[in-house]
């Protein structure tokens, strides 16, 4: 979108397995439109920089495409490969299966993010931290590669109270935002419920 601010980049995460769904979750349809379709229009109306992490022969139509350089060790290394490929300090990752993500919120934890020295500004409500939609700054790469040379796939082992901006459900109450938002779609019965609710 012109006008958006390009003082971060927003990467999308579609490199998953989606064996669960039984079928690729970026070209799912909701209300009209793909999960990625919703994502990407929810990232460009807050950046102008949008990129997908997944796989350059699928996604290479819809926007600028990183692949994993760990590829097949989940959303880590998604997360990693979009901030090695960052030129910016501040970056917004968000799961291709959230689709009641708006951009008011993202714009909201960006500001949050920006409020604070942390390396990361994540959201913390319903089952626990919400890693998949979150700003991160471009330095976490290093955490995150130390962790995947590792073996160490968890997200939120990485999140040491000093390097987090934590973003509570009270927080995100105050702010006008359900927990809701986070509803991920990881299965047909999640995505018949969405369609019906």
């Amino acid at each position: 979108m012109s006008g958006a601010p390009t003082d971060f980049t927003a990467f999308i995460l579609a490199g998953g397995n989606s064996t669960r769904m039984g079928t690729d979750k970026a070209f799912v349809m909701l209300e009209g439109r793909t999960l990625l379709a919703r994502a990407l229009e929810v990232c460009r109306t807050v950046t102008s920089d949008v990129r997908i992490v997944g796989d350059r022969k699928k996604f290479a139509p819809f926007a600028p495409v990183v692949e994993d350089v760990f590829p097949g060790c989940g959303p880590l290394a998604g997360i990693h490969a979009g901030l090695r490929d960052s030129e910016t300090d501040w970056n917004v990752v968000l799961a291709v299966d959230l689709p009641f993500v708006s951009p008011a919120l993202l714009l909201f934890l960006v500001a949050q993010a920006r409020e604070s020295r942390a390396m990361v500004t994540v959201p913390r409500a319903g089952e626990g931290w919400q890693p998949l939609c979150a700003i991160y700054r471009r330095a976490f790469a290093d955490a995150a590669e130390t962790a995947l040379r590792a073996g160490r796939y968890k997200i939120d082992a990485l999140f040491d109270e000093s390097l987090i901006r934590p973003v509570g459900e009270e927080d995100l109450r105050r702010a006008g935002f359900s927990p809701e938002v986070f509803r991920n779609l990881n299965t047909p019965k999640e995505l018949a419920e969405a369609r019906n609710s």
